[in-house]
């Protein structure tokens, strides 16, 4: 049975760890390490898994460790705990913007190194989450780090660091741009005389029927558009709105504006 570390006990911790234990994983795999107590007990209550406040107790025989703290603090905990982390483990990095030469850099030692770019649905284990590994990272390792980003929603490899920027910009960045939709659509179904239940609970519930059929249908999201479009009908008419103010060009503005933040990161921790 393979001990995982979690260093930082926070929310997408918290949210990854309860992913695991509904799936299979035994808390006894499990430990986190958090300076705070109190959230250290409150994450041993819930999943009856150890916990401590000394990192390198918590690193201390475990083969995968997952580096969920803040970027701010990443370089100041991994050189802390380099010395602590086996050679043989394969290190995880949940952090935007760090690169693996910066994580190598901290660590001392060539290490086998998972960068994973995850998102808040992960919350509520409808989470994507995008990974890249260096060369020394095993198919057995991989497959491990798979399991337990699958826990709470779906993972992806890429081939190329780089790649995790565009992650970033899709999914990672991506539940805020659903939810601008959907305030916006809520605020003007109140205009046009819902009120702010109706509105809020249709919005909600369309929102998750669309992305059960585009999860679930054969037919790609275009075609899906196009078969509710019917000509002449109101869908038509408010597509073709926002065709005539170029709403994809913004998106495509908006997503380059994410994918370039998240390489200007990189740069400041470098």
């Amino acid at each position: 049975m393979s001990k995982i570390a979690f260093i930082g006990g926070g929310n997408m911790a918290s949210s990854i760890i309860g992913g695991m234990l509904a799936n299979g994983f035994e808390p006894q795999q499990i430990c986190v390490g958090n300076r705070g107590e109190e959230k250290c007990q409150r994450l041993q209550k819930a999943y009856g898994i150890a916990t401590t406040s000394d990192n390198h107790a918590a690193v201390s025989g475990a083969e995968i460790v997952v580096m969920a703290v803040k970027p701010q603090v990443m370089a100041e905990v991994l050189k802390d705990l380099a010395g602590s982390i086996s050679p043989a483990s394969v290190v995880v990095s949940v952090a935007a913007g760090i690169q693996l030469s910066n994580l190598q850099a901290w660590l001392g030692d060539s290490r086998a190194i998972v960068r994973v770019m995850p998102n808040t649905p992960s919350m509520v284990r409808c989470g994507a989450a995008g990974l890249f590994a260096n060369e020394l990272v095993s198919d057995k390792q991989k497959a491990s780090i798979e399991a337990i980003f699958n826990a709470v929603g779906i993972s992806c490899w890429v081939d190329d660091e780089t790649q995790i920027d565009g992650v970033t910009a899709v999914s990672g960045s991506g539940p805020a741009y659903f939810f601008l939709i959907m305030e916006t659509m809520q605020r003007v179904g109140q205009e046009l005389g819902l009120s702010e239940q109706v509105a809020r609970e249709l919005t909600i519930q369309t929102a998750l029927g669309a992305a059960q059929m585009a999860s679930t249908s054969e037919h790609n999201t275009t075609e899906l558009r196009l078969q509710v479009s019917s000509p002449g009908g109101t869908t038509r008419a408010a597509i073709a709105k926002f065709q005539e103010l170029n709403v994809e060009e913004t998106i495509r503005q908006a997503m380059q504006a994410a994918q370039s933040r998240a390489r200007e990161m990189a740069d400041e921790f470098s």
